[in-house]
Parts: structure tokens; C-alpha cells; sequence
């Protein structure tokens, strides 16, 4: 694949992404302005969300590029049960360390059953779900194995990452500190996901992961900041002023603490890979 080409195509990926989010969101409130629920519409939003992506990179590739799809992680879904479970750890591990070990105060909301389903809805099915799999697709999928068609997989590792964390300050008003952690913290973030897609072979598994990740830390389950957000089911107040604590103006995602869970995955994943390389040399 021509540099030219895989350049195109990281954008056409990109184009996908925000044109899909957008249809998402407007269906529903499309679907609310004929009497659907609020909470119906966060689940058919997020269905669209993730089929409307995959069908458009799917036109993409395989029409108008005359690409296989299985070429760019987008294979049969699969998920392997070690990432499941390392994606399943690594949150709550992250969420375990500032409620046993960081002081705080834990307070739960007082919001109604229908209320608190809203959120959970929006939360578990279009944040984490949707979410988790699409930004996969994007910059793991198309984006990832572009790169590395066109250049090398080290280029691939590092170029979808640093613009995977950059893509989370575009739009907010963050100071300059607080934007160069975001960016360290997403491009972290994204070695993690990429490692994961080298060594499972398909974005299916990381996408879980990064579902995982939304579901617990941001979801509307357990908010952990130092102002916590009012919108969840539970919040835990960080009585800390600690940069490294609290990451900072995007929150506990972009804290040392993460970073450590980040960075500890990834070396598990690196090391599976060297591992599955050496098996596989004669």
C-alpha cells in the first residue's frame, strides 16, 4: 500500500467515525421526538453507532479500495478469554487502588429508577460499548494496519496512538500541562490497544477491553475525582490536590496510577507477543 493511500484512508476512517457519532445522536433524538424513551434511544443509538461504522469501512475497503477487511482486524468476532479477563482487571484494579489506598468519601446519588436507567443506558451502551468498539475499528482496525501496510508496525504502534490521545483534547479548554498528560496518557493508551491487536490478531479484543474500561471509569457506575460528577450512581471524592493523583483536568484516566495499568498491560501484551514470535520461529 502507497504512504498516500494509507494516509487517505486513516482520514476516510476518521471521517467515518465523527459522520456515524453524528447520525447516532440525531437518531435519537429523532426516535425521542416519536415517543421513544430516552433509555430505548440509547440503545438503538448505539447499535447504529457500531453498525453503521463497521458497514462504511466495510464499503470503503472492500468496494472502492478492493481491500479484505480481514486484512485490517476486522475478521469474524472473537474474543480471547485472557483479554476479557486482563481487560476486566485492569479498572477495577485501577478503581480498587484509589477507594483502598488514596483518602476520599464515598457518596451514592439519590436519582429515581428511571433516572438512574438513563444513565446507565447512556453510559453502558453508547460510552462503553459503542464507544469502545468503534474507536477500535477506527484507529486500530483501519487506521493501525494501514500504517503498517504502508510503512512498518513500529509506525503503526506510535502514529495512531499519539493522534488517538490528541484526538481527547481537541475541543476542550485544557490547560497546557493538563493537555500534555492527556496526550502521554492516550498515547499509552493506545501502545496498550495496539499491542493487544498485534498479539490477538483482530481489534474484537481490545475493543472489549476499551468497552471495559468506559463501562467501569466513566460509564455512570463510580465517578473518582476530586469534584466528582453528580450524574453517577456512586461517587468517591479524592481529598487530594496531586497532579499525579488526580490527572489532572480530564480526570483519574490521565493519573500516574492509570499510566502504571496502562504500561503494565503492555508489557504483558509485548511479552506475549515475543513469546508467540519464538513459537513460531523454526
Amino acid at each position: 500500500m502507497s504512504r498516500c493511500k494509507a494516509v487517505l484512508l486513516s482520514f476516510i476512517a476518521i471521517v467515518i467515525l465523527v459522520l456515524s457519532q453524528t447520525i447516532a445522536v440525531l437518531g435519537v433524538g429523532l426516535l425521542m421526538n416519536f415517543g421513544c424513551t430516552e433509555m430505548t434511544g440509547n440503545f438503538f443509538a448505539s447499535i447504529l453507532y457500531i453498525l453503521l461504522t463497521f458497514l462504511l469501512i466495510k464499503l470503503v475497503l472492500e468496494k472502492f479500495c478492493s481491500l479484505k477487511c480481514g486484512d485490517f482486524g476486522l475478521s469474524a468476532f472473537r474474543l480471547k478469554t485472557k483479554w476479557v479477563v486482563l481487560g476486566l482487571l485492569l479498572p477495577l484494579a485501577v478503581s480498587a487502588f484509589y477507594l483502598l489506598f488514596v483518602p476520599g468519601e464515598l457518596s451514592f446519588s439519590d436519582f429515581g429508577s428511571y433516572e438512574l436507567k438513563v444513565i446507565v443506558s447512556g453510559g453502558l451502551c453508547f460510552s462503553s460499548i459503542a464507544a469502545g468498539f468503534v474507536e477500535e475499528m477506527v484507529f486500530r482496525g483501519v487506521i493501525f494496519n494501514s500504517l503498517k501496510k504502508a510503512w512498518n508496525t513500529k509506525v503503526a504502534v506510535i502514529v495512531p496512538s499519539v493522534l488517538f490521545g490528541a484526538v481527547h483534547v481537541l475541543g476542550m479548554n485544557f490547560s497546557l500541562l493538563s493537555s500534555v498528560v492527556v496526550i502521554l496518557a492516550g498515547t499509552a493508551v493506545g501502545v496498550m490497544f495496539s499491542l493487544i491487536t498485534v498479539e490477538s490478531g483482530a481489534v474484537w479484543s481490545n475493543g472489549f477491553v476499551h468497552a471495559l474500561w468506559n463501562a467501569i471509569i466513566i460509564a455512570g457506575f463510580l465517578s473518582i475525582s476530586r469534584d466528582p460528577e453528580m450524574e453517577f450512581l456512586a461517587a468517591y471524592s479524592i481529598h487530594s490536590d496531586s497532579f499525579l493523583i488526580t490527572g489532572g483536568e480530564f480526570g483519574i484516566e490521565s493519573s500516574v496510577i492509570a499510566l502504571a495499568g496502562y504500561i503494565i498491560v503492555s508489557v504483558i501484551a509485548f511479552m506475549m507477543i515475543r513469546n508467540k514470535n519464538s513459537h513460531s520461529q523454526p
